[in-house]
């Protein structure tokens, strides 16, 4: 988008705001197009446009310049880390969910730069990998914010590098937990289906032929049903030979079965007890029956195996991280105290079989 631009608005597009026709036309995110018109370098009709503009059709637009956000810097937070595993040249980290692993979109440049996993490795660990810029040090790979689980991070270019050819060439083995709904029938599976990101709305990733799609890999493997009075579930491990963006997350929900918690993927943002709810025998008192409901304010995915040959030692590296205290909770409310039992026994077993 170096060079200027110049797009005729089509009459199917009236009634449309500048800022959703101007995003999907560029194929950049609404925050970035509004740094454009903070710019200067969008122009309607040879006029500077408010963002939220109703298009007629017929409009000239025309678009000067690329978005140029603030520059964020990385800095140094007090933030506690659990350490799985560290030496002179990595460590792998179990990730708490809610915690984003580098800067991104947020209210304010010093809000943008606070609370995430990168500030708090520039306060426990004395040096990190440049290869990722003063925004990524040490970040090789990354998780989703409402994932947790373990994340190797890189503390020299060597290491870094050698780990990138790694992931790269699928030679580090990658396995989660998710809780998805429905009952999934077949044992195991793999769904091998390209990801890109969804034209209509850019926060999601899609599976339908979209231009730029990547190729994605994922093998499931059923660990346990679940048939709740909130309904039917499915425990599963999923290994992943790629890494794509929410790449489980959208390769689940295409098959019919979205990761508890996972709104943007289609799984409700509570479940309800549905015994109670059928129990009621007349409308009025259905609407005046009160079920229980659970609510998980997190997607249930955890990494949490890894299995790699460190690259400089060259020693296999095994390691875990059992289900955070909130998911092993979630699964003791929803199976109810037969499942508490089980769930607590299994409590330091990431497998949970």
């Amino acid at each position: 988008m170096g060079e200027t631009r110049t797009i005729h608005v089509p009459a199917e597009a009236a009634g449309q705001r500048l800022d959703q026709f101007l995003a999907a036309q560029l194929d950049i995110s609404r925050s970035r197009l509004q740094l454009l018109l903070e710019q200067g370098d969008v122009l309607a009709d040879g006029t500077q446009p408010k963002a939220s503009l109703k298009l007629r059709g017929g409009e000239i637009i025309t678009v000067t310049g690329e978005p140029h956000p603030a520059p964020l810097k990385a800095t140094a937070e007090d933030i506690p880390l659990h350490i799985v595993f560290e030496d002179d040249n990595l460590a792998v980290i179990d990730k708490a969910a809610g915690m984003m692993v580098h800067a991104g979109a947020g209210q304010s440049d010093d809000e943008r730069g606070r609370g995430t996993l990168v500030n708090a490795l520039l306060h426990h660990f004395h040096s990190l990998s440049s290869t990722g810029g003063e925004l990524r040090p040490g970040i090789v790979h990354r998780l989703d914010k409402d994932t947790s689980g373990l994340i190797i991070v890189a503390k020299n270019d060597r290491t870094h590098g050698k780990l990138a050819e790694m992931f790269s060439g699928r030679d580090i083995r990658k396995t989660y937990i998710a809780l998805v709904h429905g009952e999934i029938a077949r044992p195991r599976g793999s769904i091998t289906a390209a990801i890109a990101r969804d034209p209509q709305r850019r926060t999601r990733m899609t599976v339908k032929p979209v231009e730029n799609a990547r190729t994605a890999v994922s093998h499931y493997e059923v660990v346990r049903k679940i048939n709740t009075r909130f309904g039917k579930f499915t425990v599963v491990k999923v290994r992943i030979e790629t890494g794509r963006t929410h790449q489980i997350r959208v390769h689940m929900a295409s098959i019919g079965h979205p990761v508890v918690g996972d709104t943007l993927y289609g799984a409700a943002s509570q479940i309800t007890d549905q015994v109670a709810s059928q129990a009621a025998t007349s409308r009025a008192a259905r609407r005046n029956a009160q079920p229980e409901r659970l609510k998980l304010d997190r997607n249930f995915l955890h990494a949490a195996e890894l299995e790699f040959t460190h690259p400089i030692t060259r020693k296999t590296l095994q390691l875990q991280a059992p289900l955070p205290a909130e998911l092993d909770e979630f699964l003791r409310r929803l199976e109810g105290d037969a499942g508490a039992a089980r769930a607590s026994k299994q409590q330091e077993n990431p497998s949970i079989e």
